[in-house]
C-alpha cells in the first residue's frame, strides 16, 4: 500500500532498522533514532546499488517520488544515477577549493607530516607563498597553464631562473597531488616543461689547492669576531653542511667525542654521527666559554633568532678576501679534494664522512664497518690542515690507512 503523510507520521522506530514501501521500488527506511530515509534500490550493470534521496520530512513525500520517477528515467536512457551523482560532487568540490587551500593540505600531509628538514620547509614554504600571490585564490580547474606562466614570467624577470623552475616543479608536484586528491584533473604546469629558462648551475666556490687553503685557515684565524671565527674554524674541522652545524646543541656533543645530528637537520633526514679530532674538541671548549650557557652551540645575538643562520658564514669569508673564491659550503669540496687526492683512506669511508650516501644496499650493510677508519681519517684531516695553517704549504703527512671494503 502506498505511503501517506500522515501515515509516515504515525511510524514508530524500532530496536532495528526497517522498511516501509510506497511504490515502484521506493521506501522509507525507518531507523531506531527515529530517522527516516528515502531510499530506492536499483540494478545497473548487473550490480545492485541504492540511490538515497534525504530524510523526511526535510524531503517530503512527493518530492521523493519525484526522484525516484527521475532516477527511473535515467535508468531508461543508461546513466547510473549513482555515478552521475558522484561526478557531480566530484565537480561541486573543485568548485570550491583553491590552489592555497590544496597547497596547504599537501604541505601539511607531504612536508611537515614526514618530517622534513627543517630548511626544506622554510625553502617550500617561500616558494608556496610567491605562488599564492599569484594564483592561490582561483580553483585548480579554472587555472591554465598561460596564467601559471605569467606568474613564473614575474620571478623569471629577475633573472632568478633557479628559483622559477623550483617554482614550476613545486607547483606542479601540487597539482599533482590535486589530481590524486579528487579536486582537479589536469597539471597545467607540466605543459610549461621547456617554456623556462633554464638555470645554469653553478658549483659553489671552493679552495682546494693546499696553499690557498693554509691562506684561508690562516685568515679565518685572524677573524675578530670570536663566535663567527670558531664557527668557521668547526666548520672547516667537520665538513657538514652550513645548516647542520649552524643548528647544534651542546646536548648533541657526547663524552665519546662524537657529534650526534638528528636526522631533522641533516639534508638526506637520517641521523648522522660525526667523530670529532682533537683540533675539533679545542674549538668547542674554546666556544663553550662563549656559548655555555645557552642551548646552542651558536646562539644567535638577534631576538627572534634561536641560533646563527648560515647566511652570516659567507660574508666572512668575503670579509677576509675570499670573495667569489670560497662559500661556507666550500670546506666539503675541499675535504673531498684533499682526503681523494692526499690520503688513502677507502672511497667509501670519504663519501659517509661527508653523509653521502648511494641508497644501494651495499651501502646500507656496509655503513657501521667504516666507523673506526672514520674516526681515523677526522684526525688525519685535522692534523693536515694543520700542517697547512702552520707553514702555507703541502706538509707530508702519514698516509691514511687504506681498509678493506
Amino acid at each position: 500500500m502506498p505511503l501517506s503523510d500522515a501515515g509516515i507520521r504515525r511510524i514508530q522506530p524500532g530496536a532495528k532498522p526497517f522498511k516501509k514501501t510506497d511504490g515502484r521500488g521506493l521506501y522509507l527506511l525507518v531507523q531506531p533514532s527515529g530517522v527516516r530515509l528515502w531510499r530506492l534500490n536499483y540494478t545497473f550493470a548487473g550490480r545492485q546499488r541504492t540511490a538515497a534521496f534525504g530524510i523526511y520530512p526535510h524531503v517530503s513525500l512527493s518530492e521523493a517520488r519525484e526522484a525516484r520517477d527521475a532516477t527511473k528515467k535515467k535508468l531508461r536512457a543508461g546513466i547510473d544515477p549513482g555515478v552521475e551523482k558522484l561526478a557531480e560532487k566530484i565537480a561541486e568540490k573543485q568548485a570550491s577549493i583553491t590552489f592555497s587551500v590544496v597547497a596547504a593540505e599537501w604541505f601539511k600531509k607531504k612536508m611537515v607530516n614526514e618530517k622534513k628538514a627543517k630548511n626544506t620547509l622554510v625553502r617550500n614554504q617561500y616558494l608556496l607563498d610567491i605562488l599564492n600571490k599569484g594564483i592561490g585564490r582561483k580553483t585548480l580547474t579554472e587555472i591554465e597553464a598561460p596564467e601559471l606562466l605569467t606568474v613564473l614570467r614575474r620571478v623569471e624577470a629577475g633573472g632568478r631562473h633557479e628559483t622559477t623552475n623550483r617554482l614550476r616543479s613545486t607547483a606542479s608536484t601540487v597539482f599533482r597531488f590535486g589530481i590524486a586528491s579528487g579536486y582537479c584533473t589536469r597539471n597545467p604546469a607540466a605543459d610549461l616543461k621547456g617554456a623556462l629558462t633554464s638555470a645554469k648551475v653553478k658549483p659553489r666556490n671552493a679552495v682546494t689547492d693546499p696553499v690557498e687553503v693554509g691562506e684561508l685557515l690562516r685568515a679565518i684565524d685572524g677573524y675578530k669576531t670570536p663566535m663567527l671565527r670558531l664557527a668557521l674554524q668547526f666548520l672547516a674541522l667537520t665538513f657538514v653542511r652550513p645548516g647542520e652545524m649552524c643548528g647544534a646543541e651542546w646536548s648533541e656533543i657526547d663524552d665519546d667525542a662524537v657529534w650526534s645530528i638528528p636526522a631533522g637537520r641533516m639534508k638526506m633526514r637520517k641521523a648522522f654521527r660525526v667523530p670529532l679530532s682533537k683540533q675539533a674538541l679545542a674549538v668547542l671548549a674554546e666556544l663553550r666559554k662563549i656559548s655555555g650557557h645557552s642551548k646552542f652551540l651558536f646562539p644567535a645575538r638577534k631576538r627572534g633568532q634561536p641560533y646563527l643562520r648560515a647566511n652570516r658564514l659567507n660574508p666572512v669569508l668575503r670579509e677576509i678576501g675570499f670573495n667569489g673564491r670560497h662559500s661556507a659550503h666550500g670546506f666539503r669540496s675541499t675535504a673531498s679534494t684533499i682526503l681523494n687526492q692526499e690520503s688513502e683512506f677507502s672511497a667509501d669511508a670519504i663519501e659517509l664522512s661527508l653523509a653521502h650516501s648511494s641508497g644501494d644496499v651495499r651501502s646500507i650493510y656496509n655503513r657501521a664497518q667504516y666507523w673506526i677508519e672514520r674516526r681515523e681519517l677526522m684526525q688525519w684531516y685535522a692534523n693536515y690542515l694543520d700542517g697547512l695553517r702552520k707553514r702555507g704549504q703541502v706538509v707530508a703527512l702519514p698516509k691514511g690507512k687504506k681498509r678493506p671494503a
